[in-house]
């Protein structure tokens, strides 16, 4: 009898402890999103005057503003602390000069940041993040026109980034996600070899998606 009393009483032990055990979130999050990339398009003095000097007249670089998906991945050290890796693939951008297309390239900017989630068990679920931005630019083209130039951009760039957004629970393992972030990302642009000035993209990038854990 008290065999008995003693399997029974470990069975229901083990069925209490693997049902809180299903009950525990998964600490990776996947979420999938739509983001519109916002260009602060910000010449230095140097590439304006460089820029002025070529076309005669006062002049300044841009890229086109745009909407591109990305895909971020989370894993959760503790209910309040996070590590997120957000990807894409290569984005096209258009290169202005004044409004007229000069030229175009790809970008690849992976960005990995620490985050901080502060009601981590509330269905509406606040973070902050802080992180740092790596993009490789690729495919790097010049209208003709310009050859006698022979412009360059630099390759890769560092910089920081930093973000607010919040996950708002719509189902057991579900959340609608929206996400802020300003990122550092800029280029020297070069001419014949000789660097005319710097670049900065910085964009503003505004999200909207969904989550899952899993």
């Amino acid at each position: 009898m008290k065999n008995a009393m003693l399997g029974a009483t470990a069975l229901i032990l083990s069925a209490f402890s693997l049902a809180a055990a299903a009950d525990e979130e998964s600490p990776w999050l996947v979420r999938a999103r739509a983001v519109h990339l916002d260009s602060a398009n910000t010449n230095s003095s140097q590439l304006h005057d460089s820029l002025t000097a070529v076309i005669g007249t006062s002049a300044n670089a841009s890229i086109n503003n745009k909407w591109l998906p990305e895909v971020d991945i989370s894993y959760f050290f503790t209910p309040n602390i996070a590590a997120e890796l957000i990807l894409t693939y290569p984005q096209s951008q258009d290169l202005s000069v004044n409004g007229s297309k000069i030229g175009s390239f790809k970008h690849l900017p992976p960005t990995l940041s620490l985050q901080y989630h502060f009601i981590p068990a509330g269905t509406f679920r606040p973070y902050v993040g802080l992180g740092v931005n790596y993009t490789n630019l690729s495919d790097i083209k010049f209208d003709p026109s310009l050859n006698a130039l022979d412009l360059n951009l630099k390759n890769n760039s560092f910089g920081f980034a930093a973000q607010i957004g919040a996950d708002i629970e719509i189902a057991k393992n579900l959340v609608l996600n929206i996400d802020i972030k300003k990122v550092q990302i800029k280029t020297t642009v070069s001419s014949a070899g000789k660097d005319i000035g710097e670049f900065k993209v910085d964009p503003l990038l505004v999200g909207v998606g969904l989550g899952m854990r899993f």
